[in-house]
């Protein structure tokens, strides 16, 4: 029984590779157009574009690893059912039970990995992408180039005659501020733009200092100076997986979500007997059109998964997975129990 459970299990895992690299890959590809739309607004450099791919890979893994195992199972019994290996394996007197179990063990660990996912992985890195990218649509903000009309820089009118964005220094500059009392206008030879813990600071050097009014005018010379503008952000803290899901933040986005994640998690586990009953035939007799059968339990079961909850809400999950496992193992019952 062991070596027929690891020949099971080896068919399984090469089907299963073959199946979740290329979707893995599709992911990949319409994530990375995603992000290049980013780039519309916000400056990534490429280690930047590195590190966002890698906030969204437990999302990418979440949608495809249940759709690669179910495929695979199936496809890898179908394989041995054309080979007649299945029939061998049967008339030998072995359940089609013993197959049944076989599966229920990696289904029930991806089951538990999927859990752990979307409850605890995914929510925190949401939140650290979703950061990220809030800074950077801040800083974006204060892109500084040259320009002939210039630039607000907090309460300032800020000219800038030279730029290097890669270095974010800039020559000749001048700022200018009308809000205050006195009307100041500040000219620096060399200014260089920091970001410390979010507050943007304007780091002059060997510059010249105008402040005057209607009756008084001033003038400083200074070697370094700074003018500070915080960033308008607003990040979202991160506490714990428990406070995550239960606060008020998007209440209703959470709860479907929850839903949603937790009978896809639950999709492997209770498909083992679909894989089953569309996998095992018998080569000569029985024609299963798997493929098309696959393709639309996957899309029959993510469908109810998403739109059921509109009418029975946190009920959908124990409804869709009863519904599920009964039309699984009824089918299983008549095209392979009552045969085998």
């Amino acid at each position: 029984m062991g070596k027929l459970r690891h020949y099971i299990l080896s068919h399984l895992s090469i089907l299963f590779f073959s199946i979740f690299l290329p979707l893995f890959a599709i992911a990949s590809v319409i994530f990375l157009i995603k992000l290049a739309t980013y780039t519309a607004v916000i400056q990534l450099s490429l280690l930047e574009m590195g590190k966002l791919y890698l906030f969204v890979i437990p999302e990418l893994l979440f949608y495809t690893l249940p759709i690669a195992f179910v495929v695979g199972g199936a496809l890898a019994l179908y394989r041995l059912s054309n080979d007649n290996e299945m029939v061998v394996v049967f008339s030998l007197g072995i359940s089609p039970s013993f197959v049944g179990r076989v599966l229920a063990v990696p289904a029930l660990l991806l089951t538990l990995l999927m859990f752990v996912n979307f409850i605890v992985v995914i929510p925190y890195i949401k939140v650290i992408s979703g950061n990220f990218l809030e800074k950077k649509r801040a800083e974006a903000k204060f892109n500084l180039s040259a320009s002939e009309f210039g630039h607000h820089f907090g309460e300032w009118m800020l000219f800038i005659n030279k730029s290097d964005q890669d270095s974010r220094v800039f020559e000749d500059v001048v700022l200018f501020n009308k809000d205050m009392n006195d009307e100041i206008l500040i000219k620096s030879d060399k200014a260089e733009l920091i970001n410390k813990n979010g507050v943007l600071q304007l780091k002059l050097s060997d510059g010249e200092s105008y402040s005057y009014s209607d009756k008084l005018l001033k003038t400083m010379l200074f070697k370094t100076g700074y003018i500070n503008d915080r960033m308008t952000t607003d990040p979202t803290i991160y506490r714990n997986t428990l406070d995550f899901w239960t606060n008020e933040i998007e209440r209703g986005k959470k709860e479907r979500l929850l839903i949603t994640n937790t009978l896809l998690s639950l999709f492997p586990l209770l498909s083992v007997f679909l894989m089953i009953a569309l996998g095992v035939v018998h080569a000569r007799h029985q024609k299963r059109w798997i493929y098309l059968w696959l393709f639309l339990s996957i899309v029959g079961f993510y469908s109810a998964a998403i739109m059921v909850q509109k009418w029975f809400a946190f009920h959908t999950i124990w409804i869709v997975a009863l519904i599920w496992f009964i039309l699984s193992y009824s089918f299983y019952k008549r095209l392979v129990g009552s045969r085998f």
